[in-house]
């Protein structure tokens, strides 16, 4: 074999075609398995995927950036991102276009902004990832670390966007997501990107002697032990369930379309509907009656009709009322306004108020105004809101609740605050009309359910159009209702005061990964992880020894 047969075989080439360019065929290839890794990532999630495809998801990215130079594996895993979030995120254009009034030749590419933004985190994953393969770091432990910590990075720079974290994609897998409660969701992404890399060495990448048999292994023994304590602790926390105090609980979904939700010549119907649809629940005594996120479509805070009627409600029936509804301070010549809850006790009376602290932006408030005017038409009729003080718990009698309004639902330290607080009971109130009839409302409640797990206390969920649920503190959603449809949700929940470490601590498992991956970035730097791994084309070391130059 010539040195250039070498050459030419390490970059994935044939011998006579011009070092570090592939071949056409192999580079449309390719750009197909980027393509399919984005399908796979969009079929990890609800309404129409899987969480079983996750499992696989990245299998055909790290095809196409095997032997690929880093700037054509940053192409390729920006194109896998791209096209997974486009397809994950495909109902923002039915709320821009629907809701903010632009054309659809508008909403189309404000949607495909986000998904190109986005995209650039997996862009950067398999950039950094072929680098450190190609200086030896193993990829079942290089790219666990990088996307974990990618997604940290995703969920936080630039207010936030957490929708979709990848090991939101396994709610369904009950004792899959118990390790929650020691490291959030990043835990189960580390884990699902740590099954691909095991998957993709045991299918494709077995090289380096019997090193890949080492990695398979230490991946399955890993993936075991989480499933068997999962299976463990899903029995623990039952029988702590079995003798706990227990409260009635009614959720009422009123359904209210979007287009009249904010239009005063509905404003009766609306508080007749739920005030209805609540009386007909029948709540026992001190039971909780919940809202969705806006039910009361005022300001409840002024004492009119309206308010009368709606505090009528509890008094009746001698239960707790939370209930969603837009609130305003004026100062000095100017109102500011609130997305906010009101807690009414079984006596008619506010007994307590939280005001959202994450807002939604387009969509509560307009940051660069003065820059993108045009799109203050996606506040309309809700008005553009500030942000509360803080999350703060809402004291009812010998408990207190934690409500998540909306977006906040999918927040991580949102729960873990209120948790710190003592909550014992957490209530996500929100208006999913939105969505429309698309993928949105599922996905909003399934990354909803792993408050429940890392807190392990009962949540609560009052949707406008649905989806509402019920879920138990191991993820199980326990009962729920469909979409757009006017009904309510009759259960009961269950009081434990069960600890956790995420609860304590954080995500300190994700700043292990932060600080891991500047780490092996580093060492890679300075090239200290020993020798490269062969090319995968290459013949074995042993046969090559017996190899002579011409």
């Amino acid at each position: 074999m010539t040195r250039s047969d070498r050459t030419g075989r390490k970059n994935g080439i044939a011998g006579n075609s011009e070092p570090g360019r592939a071949p056409e065929d192999a580079r449309y290839r390719g750009l197909l398995l980027a393509l399919a890794s984005g399908a796979l990532l969009c079929l990890s999630f609800p309404r129409y995927g899987s969480a079983l495809v996750a499992w696989v998801a990245l299998l055909p990215l790290f095809l196409a950036v095997r032997d690929a130079s880093p700037l054509r594996a940053f192409g390729l895993g920006w194109l896998a991102g791209f096209s997974g979030y486009a397809g994950i995120l495909y109902w923002i254009v039915h709320v821009v276009v629907h809701y903010g009034q632009l054309p659809v030749a508008v909403g189309v590419p404000v949607m495909l902004l986000l998904a190109a933004y986005l995209g650039l985190y997996v862009s950067v994953f398999a950039g950094i990832l072929v680098q450190l393969e190609k200086r030896g770091f193993p990829i079942i432990l290089a790219a666990p670390l990088l996307w974990t910590s990618l997604e940290f990075v995703k969920a936080h720079l630039l207010s936030g966007f957490p929708w979709s974290n990848l090991g939101a994609s396994q709610y369904p897998n009950l004792p899959f997501i118990q390790v929650a409660e020691f490291t959030g969701t990043y835990g189960l992404t580390f884990l699902v990107v740590m099954a691909n890399a095991a998957l993709f060495r045991l299918l494709f990448d077995r090289i380096d002697d019997r090193r890949w048999i080492r990695e398979v292994a230490a991946c399955v023994v890993l993936l075991a032990a989480v499933h068997g304590y999962g299976w463990w602790r899903i029995g623990d926390i039952q029988k702590k369930l079995d003798g706990a105090p227990s409260l009635a609980v009614r959720l009422i979904q009123g359904n209210i379309e979007q287009d009249v939700k904010w239009d005063p010549a509905y404003q009766q119907e609306t508080v007749d509907i739920y005030t209805s649809l609540s009386r007909q629940a029948a709540p026992p005594p001190g039971s909780l009656v919940v809202w969705p996120e806006t039910a009361a479509p005022f300001y409840f805070q002024d004492l009119n009709d309206l308010h009368r009627q709606v505090v009528l409600l509890p008094r009746e029936t001698t239960s707790w009322l939370i209930l969603g509804s837009p609130r305003y301070e004026k100062r000095e010549g100017e109102i500011a306004s609130f997305n906010s809850s009101f807690l009414v006790s079984p006596e008619g009376t506010l007994h307590g108020r939280y005001d959202k602290v994450h807002l939604v932006p387009y969509g509560e408030y307009v940051p660069f105004r003065r820059i993108i005017p045009f799109l203050t038409a996606l506040t309309a009729g809700i008005g553009d809101f500030e942000p509360g003080p803080g999350y703060r718990a809402l004291v009812m009698g010998a408990h207190r609740l934690g409500v998540l309004i909306c977006y906040e639902g999918i927040l991580a330290e949102a729960g873990r605050a209120y948790k710190r607080q003592g909550a014992d009971l957490l209530v996500n109130i929100t208006n999913d009309a939105w969505f429309g009839r698309t993928s949105a409302p599922y996905q909003h409640l399934s990354m909803t359910v792993f408050r429940a797990v890392e807190s392990r206390l009962f949540l609560i969920r009052a949707a406008n159009t649905g989806i509402s649920a019920i879920v138990d503190p191991v993820g199980r959603i326990t009962a729920q209702t469909g979409i757009f449809e006017r009904t309510t949700l009759a259960g009961s929940v269950k009081f434990i005061d069960e600890k956790t470490v995420y609860g304590a601590y954080g995500d300190i498992f994700v700043y292990l990964c932060l600080g891991g991956t500047l780490v092996v970035i580093g060492f890679s730097s300075s090239g200290r992880f020993g020798r490269p791994r062969s090319s995968r084309t290459d013949p074995p070391r042993g046969r090559q020894k017996k190899e002579k130059e011409p």
